[in-house]
Formats: C-alpha cells, structure tokens, sequence
C-alpha cells in the first residue's frame, strides 16, 4: 500500500501518543501570477504533546527542505507521503519547511488562470486528505487544533483563511497576511484562498451577536454574481440554526466563496465556505436552481456544527455529518421560508441518487467499514449523503421533531471542538426522546439495501415490503373525479413486516394507491397495474406536489428494473410533463427520459423513441409561457436529445446563427448556446468553425471547456480517437478541461465511434490509478467505462486483477452493475 494511503489503525495508533495543540502555517504565493508557476512555500510548525518516541508528518508535495525538531536540525527523512520525526520528548514543537504543487486538479491548492482578464485565483480543497498537498499536517480528523495563518501574497489580492485578518503587512514583492487563530479544527476543513476576487460584504446580527459576511467570485463573473439573494439566504440560515441547535455560531466571520474548476458542489471550511461557480448562474435560472443553491448553503452552514463544531473520529462516521447536512439543507429551506417546496426536490433527486447507490453490489451501511483513505474518498456517495438524510427523516418522525433537536443540542453540548462515534449521538437522540434506538440503528444504519413497498388488491389491501425494516408511512388512496385524481383517503401507520393489512377507513377500490404517499420513509415505491393506469391518464391532475414526486420516482424506478417498458414510460412523460409545474419535477422527468431511451430501449427501438421525444421536446419548447422556467428545462431537453437525434438541426442551427428568432421569452445565455452548439457537432451539423465563432462570443473558462467539448464530439472516428488519447495522455487538462473532453468522446452515444478503444481502456485503468492522482484517475475511469453490448470484457479484467486497488476495483464493479442493468432492461422490452 502507498504510504499515501493512511489506514484507520495508523491513524487510531498516531491519535493514542499524540495530542496535538496547535499549528502555524506560512504560504508565500507571490509567485503565483507567473505563467511558469508550479510550486510554492509552505511551512507549518506544529506544537504536540507525545507519548511515544516517534511519529510521522503528512505532506505530498515538491519538496521538504528542513525539519527542526524542538530547535535541533534533523535528518529529512521524507518518502513524499510522511515525514518521520523522532526523538520526541513530552512536549514537542516540529517546523517543516518545503515547497508545496500548485494543482489543476481541483485537490490541494487549485491554481486557475481566467482566460478573459488573465488573473490569476487560488483556492484549496481537502477533504478527505488533500491538506497535506499544501502544507505539512497530521491528516486525520481526530487531531483537531487551533490553527494560525500567514499569507504572503501579491498586492491587491483578496486573501483569506478560517479566521478574520488580524494584520497586513507590505513586504518585497507582495503583501504577508496573518489571520486569526482558529478555535480547534480538524486539518480537511481549514482553507486558504486568494486572488482578485470580488467581494460584496454583509452583516449579520442577533441576540448580540455580530458576524461580518462576505460573498466572493471571480471578477469577470461579477456581473452575474446575485449576492442579494445569497445574503439573504446565509441571514434566514443563521437566524434558525443558532436557535435550533441552541448554541450560536462559533466561527467569527462567514465569507462564502465561488471558484473555477471546483470539484464538488461545496466545502464546509468554517469561516470560509467554497462553493462551485456553477451557483453563480450567467444566465436565467430555475426556481429548481436556485433551490437547489439554497440547500447547498443551509447544508454547507448546517455543517458548522455537525462536522465542523462536533467532527467523527475517523471517515466510518462520515454520515455523523453528511447525512445530517443533507437532512437540515432541505429541512432548514422549508423552515426558513425559502424554499418551501424543498422536500419536493429532495424526493425526486436526492432520493433518486440514493436509491440508485443502494442498489450496487459495493453498496455499503450508512455507517461503513471505512479502512483506508481511498476507501473514503470514495464514500462521498449516495448512502453517505441522500439515503442518511432520508433515513434521518425517517427518524426525525419516528422520535419526533422537537425531541430530535433536543438530542441535537444536548450533543453539541457535550461534544463541541471534540471528535465522536455513532454511539454518542444514539446517547443524545436517547436522552431527548426516552426511546431506545438500538433496533432502529440495527435497521437503519448498519444495513444495506432497501425495502420494495408495494399494497396488494384483494378483499381488503395489504401493505407488502421485501427486506422488511420499520416504517412509519402513509398510503395515500385517490379516485378520479372526471379526468382528476383526489386523494380520498390516507392511511397512516407503522410498520415492521413483510404483510400488514391495512385497517382504517380505505377505499378497496382506489383507482391509484400510493405507498409513502407523503415521502416519509426511505423504500422503493411500486405501484400496482390500475395506479399505473391510473397515473398514464391523469399523472399531472394531482394537487399534492410530493405525492407527484413520489410517483414519477415509482415509475423511473420501475423503467430502472425493466418492470415498465421504456416506451411506456416515454409515452407518460409525453403526456404529463409539459403539465408538471414543479420545475425540478419536470427536469427530472426530461434527465430520465433521454437517460431511459440512451440505456434502456432496444437498439433497434432508440432512433425512432429518440425522434419521437425530440418532436415531444421541440413541441412543449414551443408550447411553453414565454420566459417560463418550463420553457427554459425543454430548451434544455431540446439540446439533451439533439445530440442523438438530428431532425431539427437546421432549425436550432438558425437560431444560433440569429437567421431565426428564438421561441418568444428564451433567452440565449452562452450554456444554453453551448448545450445546443455540442449536440449540432454530434450529429455532425456544426464543426470547427462554428466552434470558435461561439468562442468569440464567450471566450471564458466556461466557454473555453465547452469549445473542447464541441471538437471532440465531431462525428468522426480519428477525431474521437485524438481526444480519446488526449483525456488519457495529456497531464496538462485541468479537472474541467478533462471532463469537456471526456463529454465529447462520448457525445451522442456514438459507440461505433469508440467501441475500437474497449482494450485501450481496460489496458490503462490500473497504471492510470497508480500514476494520477484519484480525482482524474475516478473521472477517466467512469467517464471512459466501455458501455458494449456484452459484460465479457469488464469480468474478464476483474478476473485478471483481482489484487488491483479496492477502490479501484469499486468503480469497476459500479460501472459494470450499471452495463448489466442496462443489458437486462433492454432483454425485458417487449418486441413488435
């Protein structure tokens, strides 16, 4: 194993003879302007206490060029992963100096340059272990310290850390910035960044407390950056949480930061929250996208306490933060009036993702066995984040709202600045509810998989669950009036085995029945025939929107198990969504049609579903109210599809080349130009030399990524085959410009144009996962996944390399389970 990869025991056995104080750290970045920029300063002096003789300091980068040990030079004894340090002495202070990378990969201390002023931004990102890339550290989340900064930085850059600027102080060159010490933090979450950001300030305040806001982007994307709204979101977030949790704010200041070629959708950095520059919209949004936004900021906040205030002990535990964060993203929308239909979104997406994880071989308890850091890195996922946060609605109506948050504020109490176990929080959930959780824990969290919940007809209705577990859910029970279905009856109940009739006033003969009615529980919905019926007719005549939710994840689920055929599910998406007002509802439901019949369908059935939804999409983009969010998802849909199939290429072609006005209230923003410019170069309607007249347009880094995409996606075989080796050769991609080209290769489903480099892909998985770092190794290996019409390859390789990375071998597996579902669905369509 790579001494890169830090195992639990190691870890656990440094924890037990050090107690770690504090940490300085030292960054000189005023050479980072430089067009030939690769590596910078970095110094750390750590101060511990020690029980043993000998330890080690993480640090993955150029260059370690003197350890000092309580004053006495040492011997660098550094393998490019740890430092070894010995001779340690109860009390200890160890200074490393050395040379730090700048990364490209989003991982460390990300380096962009912004091709439209040609600034030069600095951020970092570490989670789960990337804070060793920067400076020295020890790398684990139970050596928690206060932490102090110093920034030594070209003039006029914004500069910032965890705490507030204490000083600034011109010196040769540049200007040195010391912060303040941080309360006790665990090393992924301290931050750095710096660059000529924009910055729009705030203020929020209560009860006596002050904290200063800010909200930052890139300059060239100022114009865009709405930070009212921001603003006012982060103030609602503040305003509940402090009062939910009853503990205020612990982190000073809250500046919230956007940056380029970000790797995630955030990062929970007290003080300094990261965000992707996706939320900064250039163009109309959603109300889904900014929901969407909102929930990231009340998730990222939600984690000053839980993870940041109280951390887990080591990466089993990750769900002590992420499944809360996810749960109190949409929970604290809904409660702060921001976006009330929160919940709607998170049962059609969140839920989605989870459902989709839980059903992979390498799916994994919510509490995982987590060895390893690799294993972690991979953990991120849909069990860790959206099943969590479904199961934690679960438990919020299984224990109660108020005495959920009375656990939650006991556990704070007890544990703030300190590092705990599932165990501990079982305590505090226990102690504010007088319910034993031991069963719902066995059930919940240290399981796999998920019930199928479905009511079976008869004289009277049973509730029937597989995998049984307990559930507290409603059945809901709608008849039609004319052409709309009513609810005319809910059932609430708990549940535990596999039968359980239903006994409250029901109507036996409901034209729709509808298990989880209300999104309750966390199962996979099936409906029965006559609710299938029933919805095919009258899906978007249903009030209650997460009832609406449930029931198109039903049915995409069911498309998913090759239970309703694709061209049914086609056929109801026809009918029902240009009649969905919930724009994420409606979004979904387009993602998953073009998904259904790219994956699903036959292929000698795709070219024909594909025109047809194309015509569908093309009619509801007309079809839709001027300026609507609807108008904007089906011109979005438009451009999904139109890379498939190419029957209104002319037409989108004239209106992007302003021969045609676009539908009456579209607005053409540059990713809506973009999306429909890639899916013209697919089907082969658009080349080069439209690709860079929509690169003078939008000559940004956004525009620039999309221009590679345009390139490669041309319908060409030596074409593909270029930007197929480029993605796989060429280490100067940065992560944004490795996934344009990775979208090109596989724009259209054009396997015939790719299908020759099957053996090319299985011959550099494993060398490219031992020579790249995991992020570009990841997104080569899941975006570049063979998707042939036959498993013999993929177990062939898995065969052969059965000693390969388990982390590795995971995305292997997943990417296979996803090959094999495919094949199996298709072998389920029916023929004629």
């Amino acid at each position: 194993m790579s001494s890169a990869n830090l195992t639990r025991e190691q870890t656990a056995a440094r924890a037990a003879g050090i107690r770690l104080d504090t940490v300085d750290v030292d960054l000189d970045l005023r050479d980072a302007p430089k067009t030939d920029a690769a590596t910078f300063g970095a110094a750390s002096t750590l101060v511990f206490a020690a029980t043993v003789a000998e330890t080690w300091v993480d640090f993955i980068g150029a260059s370690v060029d003197e350890v000092i040990l309580n004053g006495v030079s040492q011997a660098v004894e550094w393998d490019g992963a740890r430092i070894r340090v010995s001779g340690l002495v109860e009390q200890n202070t160890v200074v490393v100096r050395g040379q730090g990378r700048y990364s490209t990969s989003g991982e460390g201390l990300h380096r962009f340059r912004d091709p439209v002023d040609d600034q030069v931004y600095l951020y970092t990102q570490y989670e789960p272990a990337d804070c060793r890339r920067v400076y020295p550290c020890l790398e684990q989340p139970d050596l928690k310290a206060r932490w102090r900064f110093t920034v030594t930085a070209p003039v006029g850059w914004e500069v910032l850390s965890n705490g507030a600027e204490s000083a600034r102080t011109p010196i040769d060159g540049g200007v040195r910035v010391a912060f303040a010490e941080t309360l006790p933090l665990s090393s992924y979450i301290t931050a750095v960044a710096a660059g000529p950001y924009h910055r729009v300030d705030g203020t929020w305040a209560s009860d006596g407390q002050s904290v200063a806001l800010g909200v930052l982007c890139r300059a060239s994307l100022a114009p865009h950056l709405d930070a009212d709204e921001i603003l006012d979101v982060t103030r609602r977030g503040l305003d509940y949480y402090g009062t939910a949790f009853a503990y205020a704010y612990p982190w000073g200041k809250y500046d919230q930061i956007f940056v380029p070629e970000y790797n995630l959708g955030a990062m929970e950095n007290p003080g300094l929250v990261t965000f992707t520059e996706s939320y900064v919209f250039r163009g109309k949004a959603t109300a889904a996208q900014r929901e969407a936004r909102a929930n990231t900021i009340l998730h990222e906040m939600a984690h000053m306490w839980f993870g940041d205030l109280v951390t887990m002990r080591w990466w089993d535990d990750l769900w002590l933060k992420e499944s809360f964060a996810d749960f109190m993203g949409a929970h604290a929308n809904v409660a702060t009036g921001a976006f009330p239909e929160a919940w709607v979104s998170f049962a059609s997406r969140r839920k989605s993702w989870a459902y989709e994880q839980d059903q992979l071989p390498t799916t994994h308890p919510i509490v995982a066995d987590i060895t390893d850091l690799e294993a972690a890195k991979l953990n991120f996922d849909g069990i860790t984040y959206a099943k969590g946060a479904s199961v934690l609605k679960q438990l919020v109506a299984f224990v109660g709202e108020e005495a959920f948050f009375r656990g939650a504020q006991g556990y704070f109490a007890a544990h703030a600045y300190g590092n705990t176990t599932l165990a501990d929080l079982l305590a505090a959930l226990e102690g504010a509810s007088g319910r034993d959780l031991t069963a719902w824990s066995d059930a919940w969290l240290q399981t796999t998989g998920m019930s199928e919940i479905r009511v079976e007809r008869g004289d009277a209705l049973t509730l029937v669950q597989t995998d049984p577990r307990p559930h507290r859910l409603t059945v809901g029970l709608y008849a039609f009036e004319g052409d709309r279905l009513v609810r005319r009856a809910r059932v609430e109940l708990d549940i535990d085995s596999a039968r359980t009739p239903l006994s409250a006033p029901v109507l036996p003969d409901a034209d729709l029945i509808v298990p989880n009615d209300d999104d309750r529980t966390y199962a996979k919905v099936r409906l029965d025939e006559r609710s299938t019926d029933a919805v095919t007719r009258a899906l978007s005549s249903i009030d209650d929107a997460v009832t609406r939710a449930v029931i198109w994840a039903a049915l995409w689920n069911a498309v998913r198990d090759g239970e309703l055929p694709v061209a049914r599910y086609v056929d109801i998406v026809c009918r029902h969504a240009p009649g969905e007002p919930n724009v994420a509802l409606l979004a979904d439901a387009i993602a998953h049609t073009g998904f259904a019949i790219s994956r699903y369908a036959r292929e000698e059935d795709r070219a024909a579903l594909a025109a047809a939804w194309l015509e569908a999409t093309w009619n509801a983009l007309q079809a839709a109210a001027p300026g609507s969010d609807a108008q904007l998802a089906w011109a979005r849909g438009v451009g999904a599809v139109a890379a498939v199939a190419g029957d209104r290429a002319a037409e989108i072609g004239a209106i992007l080349r302003g021969d045609t006005a676009p539908p009456l209230g579209l607005a053409l923003d540059p990713d809506l130009r973009w999306s429909w410019l890639i899916s013209l170069a697919a089907t082969g309607h658009a080349g080069s030399a439209e690709a860079d007249a929509e690169l003078l347009r939008d000559p940004s880094a956004s525009g620039r990524s999309r221009h590679r995409t345009v390139l490669a996606a041309r319908p060409d075989a030596g074409i593909r085959a270029e930007a197929w080796h480029a993605a796989w050769t060429d280490e100067s991609l940065s992560n944004d410009h490795l996934d344009a080209t990775i979208a090109g290769v596989r724009a259209g489903g054009r396997r015939d144009l790719i299908a020759a480099h099957d053996a090319d892909y299985f011959a550099r998985i494993r060398p490219v996962w031992a020579a790249r770092s995991i992020e570009i190794a990841r997104r080569l290996v899941v975006g570049l996944f063979p998707a042939s019409d036959s498993l013999a390859d993929v177990d062939a390789w898995l065969a052969a390399n059965a000693d390969a990375p388990a982390s590795l071998r995971r995305l292997v597996i997943e990417q296979r389970d996803g090959l094999a579902r495919a094949l199996h669905v298709r072998s389920e369509q029916p023929t004629g």
